[in-house]
C-alpha cells in the first residue's frame, strides 16, 4: 500500500548510514545514481479512467495500470492548485487507485514512477479533466480561511478552461482582492484554468486579505455563464523570512527584518543542488518517511535510503524540506552534503518547525543550482519580475487591486 500524502513525498536529504561505513554521513558520498537519465514510461503506464484524452467521471476511481515487465513505484495525482488525491498502490505495482474523491470540473496531473525487471526508472507525467457538472463557471479560491505567512499567493481555479482573452478579461474583473492595509498587486493566468494573486511585493506582516468573485451569473463567452463561489479571508502574521546562504552553509530567520537565529546548515551536493530563489512553506510535517526511490535513486545502491526524518517543513512539490538531519550534524556549517534538502540539528530543526508557519519565506541563495521555477513545484511566485507578472494579466498592464471601495465598485462587471 502506498503512503498517505503527508509519507508518500519525494524525498531528498537524507540517506542510510550502512554497516561499517567509516567517516561518510548519510548524505555523503561522490556517486551519482542519478547520471543516468530515467526512462520515458509512456509506453509502460495508462491512465485506465481517461483514456485518449478522455474526460474522466469524477464519481469513478481514478485509475493507472502498468503494462509489460514494469511496475509502479509510486503515483502522484495532484489538482492544479497542488492538493493531493489519496489513493494506494497493489503490492504487486501492477496498479494504483485512488481512495480520496475527484472533484467535477477540475484539471489533474498524475506523475508515475516505474521500475522495470533490470531496476532502470521511468517517469510519465499524465494530465487529464474531469468532467464538470453543468455549464456553469465555478471558481474556488485557496488558501483556505486561516492565518499564512506573508508570501502565501492567492490562487483561483476555475472549474472550466478559459483561453479566449475576452473572456478572460471578463472573468478577471470579477475576482476581487481587498487587502488591509492596501497593497498594489495583480492576477497572473498560469494556464487556461488557474490564476495565482500575489502584490507588488510581500503582503505586509498583521494584515488581512478578503478575497471573493462577482462571477455568479455574468456570460464569460461561448454559452458558458459565471455560478457561484465562497469567498476566502485570509490574515497574515508576523514576517518570517529564512535565507540559506548555501555558499557560507548558514540559515538567518528574521522576523519583521530583525535576526532572531543564525543556523548551520548543509544543502545540496554536487549533482543534487538546492534550488535558488525564493519558496513559500507549503505544508509542516513532524514526520516523514524519506526514500531514495522518490528521487530515482535504485534500492539498494550505494547512495539508497529509507528512514525516518522528523520536523520536517516543506518548500517544493517534489520533495524539497528543512529538516532534521543529525547525521549530517558534522558538516552542517561546513560543507553540503545533502541530496537537495536543508537539513540542521533536530533541536533547530524542532525551532524552525514551531517558528514557521504555511506562507511563510525561505529563500536560497549561492546555490549551484537553478532557480526555483514560479509554478510548477510549489508557490515560486516570487522569483517571477513584477513587470513580467503584470504581463499575465488579461487586463492592459495589470489592474491595481485592494487600494479602496471605490476601485472595487468602478471594476464591477456589468450584467
Amino acid at each position: 500500500m502506498t503512503q498517505s500524502p503527508r509519507h508518500r513525498l519525494a524525498l531528498c536529504g537524507a540517506v542510510l548510514l550502512t554497516a561499517l561505513a567509516v567517516g561518510v554521513t548519510a548524505c555523503g558520498g561522490s556517486s551519482n545514481p542519478l547520471a543516468d537519465k530515467p526512462y520515458d514510461a509512456g509506453g509502460q503506464v495508462e491512465l485506465t479512467s481517461a483514456r485518449d484524452g478522455q474526460k474522466a467521471d469524477p464519481s469513478k476511481p481514478l485509475e493507472v495500470a502498468a503494462r509489460g515487465d514494469d511496475r509502479i513505484t509510486d503515483v502522484t495525482a495532484t489538482d492544479a492548485a497542488g492538493r493531493y488525491v489519496k489513493g494506494e498502490l497493489a503490492p504487486d505495482g501492477s496498479r494504483w487507485h485512488s481512495t480520496g474523491a475527484l472533484a467535477a470540473g477540475a484539471h489533474y496531473t498524475v506523475r508515475v514512477t516505474t521500475e522495470d525487471e533490470d531496476g532502470a526508472q521511468g517517469r510519465r507525467t499524465i494530465g487529464f479533466d474531469t468532467n464538470p457538472a453543468d455549464r456553469l463557471l465555478r471558481v474556488s479560491f485557496g488558501p483556505q480561511n486561516g492565518t499564512y505567512g506573508v508570501g502565501q499567493p492567492i490562487t483561483a481555479e476555475l472549474s472550466t478552461p478559459v483561453q479566449d482573452p475576452a473572456s478572460r478579461a471578463v472573468v478577471e474583473r470579477t475576482l476581487r482582492v481587498e487587502s488591509q492595509p492596501a497593497v498594489e498587486g495583480a492576477w497572473h493566468w498560469v494556464d487556461n484554468r488557474t490564476l495565482h494573486y500575489r502584490p507588488k511585493e510581500y503582503w505586509p506582516a498583521n494584515s488581512t486579505v478578503e478575497v471573493h468573485a462577482t462571477l455568479d451569473g455574468i456570460k464569460v463567452g461561448g454559452g458558458l455563464y459565471g455560478g457561484p463561489s465562497k469567498p476566502v479571508t485570509m490574515t497574515t502574521g508576523d514576517r518570517i523570512e529564512a535565507v540559506t546562504d548555501a555558499g557560507a552553509h548558514s540559515m538567518t530567520v528574521l522576523r519583521n527584518g530583525k535576526e532572531i537565529r543564525s543556523i548551520p546548515v548543509t544543502t545540496g551536493k554536487p549533482g543534487y543542488a538546492t534550488r535558488n530563489g525564493v519558496k513559500v512553506i507549503l505544508g509542516r510535517e513532524s514526520f516523514v518517511r524519506m526514500r531514495g526511490t522518490s528521487i530515482g535513486i535504485a534500492e539498494g545502491s550505494a547512495d539508497s535510503y529509507d528512514l525516518p526524518v522528523y520536523w520536517a517543513t516543506r518548500v517544493t512539490w517534489s520533495g524539497e524540506y528543512v529538516h532534521a538531519a543529525p547525521w549530517s550534524e558534522g558538516s552542517q556549517g561546513w560543507e553540503n552534503v545533502s541530496h537537495g534538502c536543508t537539513g540542521m540539528s533536530t533541536a533547530n530543526a524542532k525551532w524552525f518547525f514551531d517558528t514557521v508557519h504555511v506562507g511563510d519565506v525561505v529563500k536560497v541563495v549561492g546555490s549551484a543550482g537553478a532557480t526555483m521555477t514560479p509554478f510548477d513545484n510549489g508557490f515560486g511566485d516570487w522569483n517571477m519580475d513584477w513587470d513580467e507578472w503584470r504581463k499575465g494579466s488579461a487586463l492592459a498592464g495589470g489592474k491595481k487591486q485592494g487600494s479602496s471601495p471605490a476601485d472595487a465598485a468602478r471594476l464591477r462587471p456589468e450584467l
